[in-house]
């Protein structure tokens, strides 16, 4: 439990909140008909006989999609119902052609799962905080009415309609802002892991449904609101904060949270009633009489965990047990597919380079993945070409540096070059003027010209004056016009510092 509280005029408040995900499942064709998925398109271009209710049309369960539905329930550890069905849910609007919507009420093809959200003391959230799953359906999605197109009038938009959506139901298991978010997040990162959908908020592929109440400490759950269609984690975790302070409000004032639909406006920051919140019995559920009951073999249950990638936690833990990066650094790769996939790329590519295993350049390879290269690459401007940045080409500058050849500077310079110019590193090294002096002769050199004229700081050293070190590595790293190692620099001075100390 965390300590998240409501400060209202009368006492402490707590907020329980549960959340309804809307996800996209990825796949080529609609949930019951071949008609084209694909984002963008003109209105109403994607749209078959059948997603225009057509008479005489009958649906055809699409398999991609309830595979995906099915692989998304595995990586939530959920149980799998070899057995479910489709249900009809009536109710009119514009951009529903059916006049209803094909869903699964009474029996859902996932049932009751979990998903443990990342800790984050600064937030409150405690160490494996698990969020219940109560059930995951394949439902469609409806069309989408637009408003702006004509002063008098609204357009319908068919293309969404029939898409194959899934719809991840919580346990009313959280009880901060916080907490949401960090779930939203743990759950797109899964599905974009297994690729069941692909988490673009902004464009609608997935969306929340955010359901608050508010209670006295140790009280039953208060009545709830429903805030819809909710499109990124800060808007969830903004319609949270608003949303609970209304009802502690409401209730301190003498009033009555009532059971809503509420739409949140992401302009101001806050919801408004949209209209009374429905039951099931509103809608007039049945058993779809044009749909036979979906009954799953272990074939195809084999199949699908069979395919199921390395999941976020999973892949956590190898990074710091296997790998020995620090829990900072294996939380950060793995917190989105394409950055993990970069990074297992690049370490791939420079442990064959350099002969060595994965654990001993690990550390070095994440440092620049999340640091150094994202710092040049944004410092290169316009002129940088990211085709550039292949994995080999970071792989050779790694190389060079882990070998002593170049400094962590001049790697930093040579990836600007290569970003530029699509030139090879160790070429840009060479002509440039970036490969790193390790010859002990000259360094040796440069080490005794700083500290013949500079008499008074060794006598000021050799007394006791230790933070002086610095000086010297300085100045003999100018007088190297610093192309220097640093390493040898550092041991040649310490070695005539300590000669006559």
């Amino acid at each position: 439990m965390t300590n998240y509280r409501i400060q209202g005029s009368t006492g402490e408040w707590e907020v329980v909140i549960g959340l309804e995900v809307h996800a996209q499942v990825t796949s080529n064709a609609k949930l019951f008909s071949s008609a084209s998925t694909a984002f963008g398109a003109e209105p109403n271009t994607q749209v078959s006989l059948i997603d225009a209710a057509m008479p005489g049309m009958l649906p055809v369960p699409n398999r991609e999609c309830i595979r995906q539905a099915v692989r998304t329930g595995m990586a939530v550890e959920a149980q799998i119902n070899r057995w479910s069905r489709f249900d009809r849910k009536n109710y009119f609007y514009a951009d529903l052609p059916q006049g209803y919507q094909i869903s699964q009420l009474y029996h859902p093809l996932v049932g009751e799962g979990q998903l443990t959200i990342d800790t984050d003391e600064k937030a409150g959230i405690p160490q494996d905080k698990r969020i219940g799953i109560e059930r995951i359906h394949v439902e469609q999605d409806a069309g989408k009415l637009m408003h702006d197109q004509h002063p008098t009038m609204s357009y319908v938009d068919l293309n969404r309609s029939g898409v194959a959506l899934m719809e991840i139901v919580s346990r009313p298991d959280m009880t901060s802002p916080a907490e949401a978010g960090a779930y939203v997040r743990k759950l797109r990162a899964i599905l974009r892991y297994v690729g069941s959908c692909d988490g673009n908020m902004e464009e609608g592929s997935m969306r929340a449904d955010v359901n608050v109440s508010v209670r006295r400490p140790g009280e039953p759950l208060g009545t709830r609101t429903e805030t819809k269609n909710v499109n990124s984690v800060r808007f969830v975790m903004q319609a949270i904060e608003h949303e609970a302070r209304r009802q502690v409000e409401v209730i301190e004032d003498g009033g009555q949270v009532v059971q809503e639909t509420r739409l949140f406006d992401p302009g101001t920051g806050t919801t408004r009633s949209m209209r009374s919140k429905e039951d099931a019995h509103d809608y007039r559920y049945f058993p779809d009489p044009d749909l036979l009951p979906l009954e799953l073999d272990d074939a195809f249950l084999d199949e699908c965990r069979a395919s199921l990638p390395e999941l976020p936690d999973t892949k956590r833990r190898r990074y710091t047990e296997e790998l020995g990066l620090t829990p900072y650094n294996a939380r950060e790769l793995t917190a989105e597919v394409e950055t993990f996939a970069r990074f297992e790329t690049l370490l791939r590519r420079t442990a064959e380079r350099l002969g060595k295993s994965e654990r001993d350049v690990a550390t070095q390879v994440a440092n620049w993945a999340l640091s150094i290269a994202p710092g040049v690459i944004n410092a290169a401007g316009p002129d940088a070409d990211p085709a550039h940045a292949t994995a080999d080409a970071q792989a050779e500058i790694l190389s060079l540096q882990a070998a002593g050849e170049i400094s962590g500077g001049q790697a930093k310079e040579i990836f600007e070059i290569v970003l530029k110019t699509g030139r090879a590193a160790a070429e840009i090294a060479e002509t440039e003027g970036l490969k790193q002096l390790s010859d002990t002769g000259a360094i040796a050199a440069a080490v005794d010209q700083v500290l013949a004229a500079n008499p008074d700081k060794v006598a000021e050293y050799r007394g006791g004056k230790d933070k002086l070190f610095g000086f010297f590595v300085g100045q003999t790293m100018k007088a190297l016009k610093g192309q220097g190692n640093p390493a040898v620099v550092n041991e040649l001075l310490r070695d005539r510092l300590d000669q006559n100390a």
